[in-house]
């Protein structure tokens, strides 16, 4: 009997391996959305996401860069202010803060190494780059750069940017 149900979870395992495989190797078929999900590093921005209605968006063609704050980027916000942005009435403001991690278009850290600008994003406010050492957009720092999807790129910051 447990050798059965051994066989039986390394068949699962296989197959699941199998189609997430298929499903991501090279065409990178994940999403922005997607692959923000499997990460499993970014459940607050996911949520933030899906009280926003803006799941549809993040999955559509594209192309977008976006700057996405890990969970401890969120978690380092001032206490009660995620719960205050996740209410109904404060939908504007909480799409605000989310679309000015976008920016239009498929940026990669290679198009803006060893440059500063500023970048519109998708919000109608402009993000300051320094790419002269490491990258950071605003006050925040790209710990991991370059995450390729189907509809653009990822880059994981560390602090969560505020429209100004």
């Amino acid at each position: 009997m447990l050798r059965r149900t051994f066989v039986k979870l390394s068949a699962a395992t296989l197959i699941a391996t199998a189609t997430a495989t298929a499903s991501f190797a090279g065409g990178h078929s994940a999403d922005i959305v997607d692959t923000a999900v499997a990460a499993g590093s970014f459940t607050t921005l996911v949520a933030a996401v899906q009280a926003a209605g803006l799941v549809d968006t993040l999955k559509s063609e594209g192309p977008f860069t976006v700057f996405a704050p890990t969970d401890e980027a969120f978690a380092a916000l001032p206490e009660g202010t995620i719960e205050e942005l996740l209410k109904p009435e404060n939908i504007d403001t909480l799409i605000a803060i989310l679309t000015y991690h976008v920016l239009p278009g498929k940026v990669m850290s290679g198009d803006i190494s060893g440059q500063e600008l500023m970048a519109a994003t998708v919000q109608g406010g402009s993000v300051s780059i320094n790419a002269m050492n490491g990258v950071m957009i605003d006050n925040a720092t790209v710990i991991q750069a370059d995450i390729e999807v189907s509809n653009g790129v990822i880059h994981v910051i560390d602090v969560v940017l505020m429209p100004k």
